[in-house]
């Protein structure tokens, strides 16, 4: 008898496991305007570590004043948490520093998507005048007269330091910057106590409201362009300066007037403030912005507490590759 006891109470225990464990894991949730970030990569580590390397380097300026990392901070959401950048000029700069994390997810880079690739990119600012204003001949004489350079690019490409070598590795380590494990994404994937009510309450409000109409995709968001503005004239003072125009000043088609490339929400909660200009302080207020000029809402502020949560729940995890913890400036 107390053997069958036991035994009944064994099966009760292992029956009650299967259950509690099924709680928490079902299958993965399938046509969600959302996908999660992939968490297979691959990337040559030795080239992502040259190319950290170079991103953190001064050296990469004409004065060696500043570095790729001096506005991409890692330990701030990937931007500097400035409304925008100081240049090299001491005056603002025209944009808001994106967030180099998940770059490499969207389908074009920087406010305007006037760049295709992160090759491209990473070479308009080490040349433009503003940012890095540094030259070829100039940079590459710095790399090839310091020995450490030399032996890397020369395991990591069988040659001394070159332009496309330069940009590949940097282009590189950017791609290493991707953010998943995000609890999201965890809930996507079938974790289903990843996440709690408040924040499923605020998913669901974002895509009811329509938020997800332009923020959708792997990177929730990076794939599309947009007009900033569409019930609203987005314009702070009433007079939109050359950033505000977005694509115009780039095609100079009336209908790329206040056109943007969609911005990833991807680790959004990190990145304040918001828009291309810096205008929202918190996240609260980015989403009542967002609500007012693209959606023609005036949304309680209930919703907007909730959508808040399901954002937060967007923030993912970084892993350096060289060595680096994740608060490394």
């Amino acid at each position: 008898m107390a053997v069958a006891r036991l035994a009944i109470l064994s099966g009760l225990a292992i029956v009650c496991a299967m259950m509690t464990a099924t709680s928490q894991q079902r299958p993965p949730l399938l046509g969600e305007p959302i996908e999660p970030i992939p968490t297979a990569t691959n990337i040559d580590p030795i080239k992502v570590q040259l190319g950290e390397r170079l991103f953190r380097d001064a050296r990469l300026s004409h004065d060696d004043k500043f570095a790729c990392s001096s506005c991409h901070r890692l330990d701030r959401g990937g931007d500097d948490g400035q409304a925008r950048s100081v240049g090299r000029d001491g005056g603002p700069l025209d944009f808001n520093t994106p967030t180099v994390f998940n770059s490499a997810l969207s389908f074009r880079l920087n406010w305007r998507g006037n760049f295709h690739t992160l090759e491209e990119q990473a070479e308009a600012v080490l040349l433009d005048p503003r940012l890095m204003g540094t030259s070829w001949p100039e940079l590459l004489a710095k790399l090839r007269a310091d020995q450490v350079y030399g032996k890397e690019f020369a395991s990591a490409y069988r040659q001394p330091p070159a332009r496309p070598l330069v940009l590949d590795a940097l282009a590189a380590f950017e791609r290493s910057l991707v953010t998943p494990g995000a609890p999201f994404d965890r809930f996507l994937r079938g974790e289903s106590d990843a996440i709690g009510a408040e924040e499923k309450s605020g998913y669901e409000l974002f895509k009811s409201h329509g938020c997800a109409a332009c923020h959708q995709g792997v990177n929730v968001g990076g794939n599309l362009f947009q007009r900033f503005g569409i019930f609203r004239d987005p314009s702070v003072s009433g007079r939109p300066n050359g950033a505000d125009l977005g694509r115009f000043t780039l095609t100079g088609k009336e209908e790329d007037r206040s056109v943007f490339r969609v911005p990833s929400l991807r680790n959004v909660a990190e990145t304040a403030p918001y828009f291309h200009d810096g205008r929202a302080a918190t996240l609260e207020q980015a989403v009542e912005v967002m609500a007012k000029l693209q959606l023609g809402r005036v949304l309680p502020q209930e919703d907007i507490r909730l959508i808040v949560r399901f954002l937060h729940a967007l923030t993912g995890e970084y892993r350096p590759v060289a060595g680096q913890s994740a608060g490394s400036p």
